[in-house]
């Protein structure tokens, strides 16, 4: 392809025969989705086969759509942002690609506002961050994303500054809303939901249930305590003593006692000096508790099931029944091992002390979380 083509717009490029409404029949663009290592990776590559078919259908069915991707580490500018423009002029020129989107799971903010997508049509290139999407159906809203940022780029879309682009369903919470920096656009998300999608979106860029195969010390402590409270017979009268109420309590009391110690222990709470700092740490501080919670709970689960397996195979129901001076039911089993589980999880508490900073930052953050920290780490000092 001749280098100037990337100079011109999208709408330019190809050539074949006018239609009505001045299209051009058997023109081709090329599309070029550069995607981090990992999760964007594999959802790039998961949306290439039918994008051509859904940009056909909805931006322009005159259009030869060619999709491609690219998997490439994304470079962080010193203000840990992508560096878009940049990005675009070095990968459309070797690609020879006609329009950019770079797919990341970086969080991205205008201001105090989250964004979903950014779009920079000087440069044919856009960008979708995947926390932007929420934490389901991530594949149907990143393609509904590529989708809205190939039609602006190609002059399809002309929402105004607070509207909702037509093809963005209508209870989604993202709006468009006219550049603060150096884009064109975006699509931030609004209101409470649109900041919920968003911290749900950061949650599931930390896969919290890595948590437990991370955190070996942690894992075996909790199931040794586990299993030591499942052959103790004082805690076999202990645990039928309790109602599931309070059963319930202290579970739920276990389980913030491990995410607080591991929160604390570990320096993973954000305690920015600059004021508007402190108000970007409000989200982020949410998203590693609600991270370290849902993976505290996962490692319960799994200790819960395992101690109930063993409890099950070790205690004979006649001598269970002859300590508790009382017939054994598969109900008492579950309440003891509901005992048992609790005090394993404190204990595992204990025992993540055993693992380094750097080991409980890994299991807990995502790629991209982990290098703003110490970006922010490094820049403090």
């Amino acid at each position: 392809m001749d280098d100037r083509a990337h100079d011109r717009s999208p709408d330019e490029t190809g050539g074949g025969e006018p239609t009505r409404g001045g299209r051009q029949r058997g023109r081709r663009v090329r599309v070029g989705l550069l995607a981090d290592p990992g999760v964007p990776t594999d959802l790039a590559a998961a949306l290439v086969p039918d994008l051509p078919g859904v940009l056909a259908a909805q931006v322009d069915d005159a259009t030869t759509w060619v999709v491609s991707t690219e998997t490439h580490e994304i470079p962080l500018d010193e203000q840990g942002l992508v560096p878009l423009e940049s990005l675009a002029q070095e990968h459309r020129e070797r690609q020879e690609w006609d329009l950019m989107i770079v797919v990341t799971d970086l969080p991205r903010r205008v201001g105090t506002r989250p964004v979903a997508t950014v779009l920079i049509t000087r440069a044919h290139g856009g960008m979708v961050s995947l926390p932007g999407l929420g934490a389901l159906g991530v594949h149907r809203r990143a393609r509904r994303a590529i989708v809205h940022l190939v039609r602006a780029l190609t002059g399809h879309d002309h929402s105004s500054d607070g509207e909702r682009p037509p093809d963005i369903p209508r209870l989604s919470p993202l709006r468009h809303i006219s550049a603060e920096d150096d884009t064109d656009a975006h699509l931030a998300l609004v209101g409470l939901r649109g900041r919920l999608r968003l911290l749900a979106g950061m949650v599931r860029d930390n896969r919290p249930w890595r948590l437990v195969p991370h955190l070996s010390s942690a894992t075996a402590a909790a199931a040794a305590t586990g299993a030591y409270a499942v052959v103790t017979t004082s805690f076999w009268t202990m645990a039928i003593s309790l109602s599931p109420l309070r059963l319930l309590l202290i579970s739920l009391v276990a389980i913030l006692a491990m995410a607080t110690w591991l929160i604390t222990y570990n320096h993973l709470w954000d305690r920015p000096d600059d004021r508007d700092a402190r108000a970007k740490a409000v989200l982020y501080n949410a998203a590693t508790a609600i991270t370290i919670i849902f993976g505290v709970t996962c490692m319960y689960v799994l200790l819960y099931l395992a101690a109930l397996l063993a409890a099950l195979a070790l205690i004979d129901p006649g001598y269970f029944s002859s300590q508790l001076h009382r017939p054994a039911s598969f109900g008492t089993y579950l309440k003891l091992v509901w005992l048992a589980s609790s005090v394993g999880i404190v204990a595992g508490a204990l025992g993540s002390s055993l693992e380094s900073e750097e080991a409980v930052r890994d299991a807990t953050y995502g790629k991209r979380e982990r290098e703003r920290r110490r970006g922010r780490k490094a820049s403090s000092k």
